[in-house]
């Protein structure tokens, strides 16, 4: 059975398998001290156009959000993000389990409004108790959303500024990053977002890794980063693993044009869906939104693996089709054989 479960149900993209095998007989150092993770870090820091940023390997996302958010907010500080928002949502309490809350913002469309982040920030810090509170030390946006959606770069430009007023670090999670990057209507690249955050990352396990995340600290990573991680369960002795990967994903732009294929392959899939009659939310990424009515949904289940994403009402489910690296035109041709059977 054909699967658009997730961008991560497939191992690893040839070229970064080609890699590891071609590495795995190589001794290296430990703890992401080795010739490839730092080859990457380069590699990584010249797409960035950031020479001195600070970039560690972790292996998943909520594992990356949890670690960098815990090493960003002071031990009573707050994270504030969209409602949303995987942290918020989908990672099992992991940033609450670390003693901080998430302050949650209403969600547009899977973003965040600069416009309810000011105003936030400004009835906050005019209550003259806000000592007694969980208090803002940092904001959290992904690119592209859990939606699919785009910020542009006039809303990111506008969050960043905001932050940088009250002096809040920006932190971007990029699981998906290279989706956002690719899509028609990204109205910026990697070089722009790196200028306008203080920290972001890489997602290398939904994008053609086994597995691993790229943390970037554009001004430097914060004191102690690394005792962090360990403390976290994060510090891989062999992080090679993940600095191998991203040598061979950052290596003639591998993470790029997979990006490129699973979009172009997601595009294909949204008009299959169209030319059918279904409705299809907006998304220029790798991640298609359809709504199903139930009794259509449970049918192409018994052909195709996709996601529930939530109940629209009684009679009808949004569910979520997603490609990668691995999608193929008969992976398509086999979903199109299913819809006309429905």
């Amino acid at each position: 059975m054909i699967s658009f479960e997730s961008d991560y149900n497939n191992g690893a993209h040839p070229e970064v398998l080609r890699h590891l095998i071609e590495t795995n007989n190589s001794q290296s150092s430990s703890y992401g001290f080795d010739t490839w993770s730092e080859q990457a870090r380069e590699k990584i820091r010249k797409a960035c156009q950031c020479p001195g940023a600070d970039i560690f390997f972790l292996v998943g996302g909520t594992q990356a959000n949890a670690t960098v958010i815990d090493a960003l907010l002071p031990s009573f500080g707050a994270v504030i993000a969209a409602e949303t928002a995987h942290i918020n949502v989908h990672e099992s309490g992991a940033v609450e389990a670390n003693g901080h809350k998430v302050i949650a913002l209403p969600s547009h469309n899977g973003k965040m409004s600069a416009e309810d982040l000011s105003a936030y920030l400004s009835r906050f810090f005019a209550d003259p108790t806000w000592e007694h509170m969980a208090v803002p030390g940092m904001v959290y946006i992904t690119f592209p959303t859990e939606l699919g959606t785009l910020y542009t770069a006039d809303d990111i430009d506008q969050i960043h500024r905001i932050c940088q007023q009250y002096h809040l670090p920006l932190f971007i999670d990029g699981a998906r990053l290279g989706y956002g990057l690719m899509a028609e209507g990204c109205d910026f690249n990697l070089t722009w977002l790196a200028s306008h955050c203080e920290a972001f990352y890489i997602g290398g396990t939904k994008v053609g890794a086994l597995c691993g995340e790229a943390v970037v600290f554009t001004n430097g990573a914060p004191r102690g980063f690394f005792t962090m991680v360990k403390r976290h369960g994060a510090l891989l002795a062999k992080s090679r693993l993940a600095g191998v990967q991203f040598d061979a994903l950052f290596t003639d732009g591998l993470y790029f044009s997979i990006s490129q294929h699973a979009i172009h392959m997601a595009m294909k899939l949204r008009q299959l869906f169209i030319h059918a009659g279904f409705e299809v939310k907006d998304s220029p990424t790798n991640q298609q939104f359809v709504v199903l009515q139930n009794k259509q949904k449970d049918a192409l289940m018994e052909h195709v693996l996709f996601e529930t994403w939530e109940p629209i009402d009684a009679e009808s489910t949004l569910c979520r089709f997603v490609t990668s690296w691995a999608t193929t035109d008969s992976d398509l041709q086999a979903l199109s054989d299913a819809l006309k059977a429905i």
